[in-house]
């Protein structure tokens, strides 16, 4: 089977040999897509069994809708499968369409399902609200009126026990703010051992973690999906905006001005779905940005909204054009006009305009579900290549076809673009000259170490590509650099050249960065004002030729020298004016088990749920230790990673000397350490 495999690879290589004995009978179809219909036609040979031959002789039938007889043939599930043949771009709406028609668009269904005894759960997603819906249900079946209770929490839970009783429809609101509460209503429910056979107990919450389990088990669970599209968006905008907010200013077109900056606000936000075409950089807008103007004049909100709330987030100059082009169309001195209506967008289907004075609410709810690309200002086109990219994202999700292969292959492209290029050792040992300092040989050393490392993942990665392509052989070396670049691991031949650390591979990936930046620096403008230790491959080495550097200017005998550590005021490296004339500053170093208190410099407790602390700048101090006494000071291990020191004493770099006002066990107890690497 191998020999075969083998044997057909070479072949289509060469062109002698396609994947499938038939050819694609038409240009306009995609390769994958007769591909598709192949292995279709196998696994329905029932239904789809003539499909190859139809495709021949009558191609160009296909062009148009599925052929009648396909259409009454197959199911609804196997014209999904036809579906994804000819069209990608179509599917994910399809899937829509089909949950719909298999799941029905109403809670019936779980009507059907439901019992006195077991509470109906709706595990709400933000912008959904199935009240609307459950007093449809409830009118369809008999229980409109003052049969279905509608109840929030906070507004009288006593009320909720005459429902069981009576037989009616209670609906308990938003119980995720009253979890207390939740536990009374566990109690008795299981009180209940006789309830009207009429009676249904629905809830809506959000998912929580401290929901009463119990009430859990014995409930049917309903999950809504997130709002997707300008409705939803709009719907889920207007549901935060409260009907004092609407009154409380008099000029009779705020109401209309608050409804155009809800249109924008779902625009903006909807036009990151369509990747590139829609936004340069994906922006976070959201709610906050909403509800972050306030009562100002018109031409100074029109800039707040544009150039400040928004705009603040935009950073690429193009984006800054698309968005103050949807300035100029929705935020005109037009809004006032009387005499013209202003459309958003219309043509002969739609039209979305600013509504009449009343509730907005109705109007939205009369906007249709899905829009087209033209209601941003989009071409028809750019959905294309969204849908396509959802349906290709729900295949991944669901187990589907996205090539692993490929994956890997985008990472390493990405990181051999970051790779810089390796430095010029023979020039900086000749810049250095013969008199040359023990830090500057650290340096040196360090370098070479990272040379090592770029040339390493560079001929690893190039490899790899190689090897992806089908060039050369995957050795063990080069799968496991793959399955660690599939996962946001650091490849292991990496790791045994580069600094210990326990970052994902992303993250890894910008301290590699900085480490770059701050080598670079040192090259060319000398020693650094604030020494980045985490940055250096071996900081014991550089600490160590701070004491050499010492001792040879001012005679101290080495093996009698030592360091001790201040912690300074200054937060951030740009604080730092100078260099020390003895010793260094260094910055990078997060304390673990304590935390820092800036006024009083001096050790105290963490802060709940604060782990580590990013200490300030610390300035090492080169001394004679004979000359050395402090007192109320905690010699505190700087470790390279959270792992500690192993058994083999490998993690320790050096000893830090923190002020503390408290008594020394008290910290040795509590494990106090340093870190020069945050998780």
């Amino acid at each position: 089977l191998f020999s075969f495999n083998m044997t057909i690879k070479i072949e289509q290589a060469e062109g002698r040999q396609t994947m499938f004995e038939r050819t694609k009978p038409c240009d306009w179809l995609p390769d994958q897509g007769w591909e598709d219909i192949v292995k279709l036609a196998e696994h329905f040979p029932e239904k789809c069994g003539f499909l190859l031959d139809d495709m021949e002789k009558n191609s160009t039938d296909w062009k148009a809708p599925v052929p009648m007889k396909y259409e009454e043939n197959l199911s609804t599930f196997q014209k999904l499968l036809l579906l994804r043949c000819f069209r990608v771009d179509r599917v994910y709406r399809a899937v829509t369409d089909y949950v719909t028609v298999t799941m029905g668009e109403n809670f019936d269904t779980i009507y059907e399902q439901s019992t006195p005894s077991s509470p109906i759960i709706f595990i709400l997603s933000p912008g959904s609200d199935p009240a609307s819906d459950l007093m449809k249900l409830a009118e369809r079946s008999g229980f409109g009126g003052s049969k279905f209770k509608f109840l929030a929490m906070g507004q009288g839970q006593e009320k909720a026990r005459r429902s069981f009783a009576r037989g009616q429809w209670l609906m308990l609101q938003n119980c995720h703010l009253l979890v207390k509460w939740l536990k009374d209503l566990e109690k008795s429910l299981e009180r209940i051992t006789k309830p009207n056979p009429n009676f249904r107990l629905w809830i809506t919450t959000n998912p929580i973690k401290d929901f009463p389990i119990g009430i859990l088990q014995k409930s049917l669970k309903v999950v809504t999906e997130p709002p997707n599209g300008l409705k939803l968006n709009m719907r889920a905008t207007y549901s935060k905006i409260s009907q004092e907010t609407l009154s409380k200013c008099p000029h009779p077109a705020f109401c209309s001005v608050v409804y155009v900056l809800a249109f924008f606000h779902a625009v903006v936000q909807e036009r990151r779905k369509y990747g590139k075409i829609g936004w340069n950089v994906p922006y976070d807008f959201n709610e906050s940005d909403f509800f972050g103007d306030s009562d100002i004049p018109w031409g100074s909100l029109k800039y707040l909204i544009g150039e400040v709330i928004y705009g603040g987030r935009v950073i690429d100059s193009f984006d800054r054009r698309v968005l103050g082009v949807y300035m100029d169309e929705y935020f005109g001195d037009f809004l006032f006009y009387n005499f013209r209506q202003f459309h958003f967008f219309n043509n002969k289907d739609v039209n979305y305009s600013i509504p009449p004075n009343g509730p907005k609410e109705v109007y939205i709810d009369n906007l249709p579900l899905a829009n087209t690309p033209e209601v941003y200002g989009l071409h028809s086109n750019a959905e294309i290549g969204y849908y396509t990219q959802a349906a290709k994202d729900m295949w991944s999700e669901s187990g589907g076809s996205i090539s692993r292969d490929h994956y890997i292959s985008q990472v390493a492209q990405d990181i051999q673009n970051k790779l810089p290029k390796l430095f010029d050792m023979d020039v900086i040992r000749k810049r250095f000259g013969s008199d040359i300092s023990p830090t500057s040989v650290v340096l040196l050393q360090e370098l070479e170490r990272f040379n090592k490392l770029v040339v390493r993942m560079r001929h690893s990665l190039a490899e790899l590509q190689r090897a992806l392509a089908g060039d050369v052989g995957m050795s063990s070396e080069l799968d496991e650099v793959s399955r660690a670049l599939y996962n946001g691991h650091i490849p292991a031949i990496w790791k045994k050249l580069a600094p210990d650390t326990l970052k994902s591979l992303g993250n890894w990936m910008s301290h590699f960065k900085r480490r770059y930046e701050q080598y670079s620096f040192w090259v060319d403008e000398g020693e650094p004002k604030v020494m980045w230790l985490s940055g250096l491959h071996i900081p014991e080495s550089y600490l160590t030729a701070l004491v050499q550097a010492a001792c040879r200017k001012n005679g101290w005998p080495l093996d009698l020298s030592t360091l001790y550590t201040q912690v300074t005021q200054y937060q951030s490296e740009e604080e730092v004016t100078d260099r020390p004339g003895l010793g260094c500053n260094v910055s990078g170093l997060y304390l673990e088990g304590a935390d820092w208190d800036m006024e009083n410099s001096c050790l105290v407790k963490s802060k709940p749920k604060s782990l580590v602390t990013e200490m300030p700048v610390l300035k090492v101090i080169p001394t004679e230790a004979r000359h050395l006494t402090l007192q109320n000071t905690l010699r505190t291990p700087v470790y390279t990673t959270s792992l500690r020191r192993n058994a083999m004493g490998v993690g320790l770099v050096f000893e830090a000397d923190l002020f503390t006002t408290m008594h020394i066990s008290h910290w040795v107890l509590q494990g106090v350490c340093l870190l020069l690497n945050a998780d």
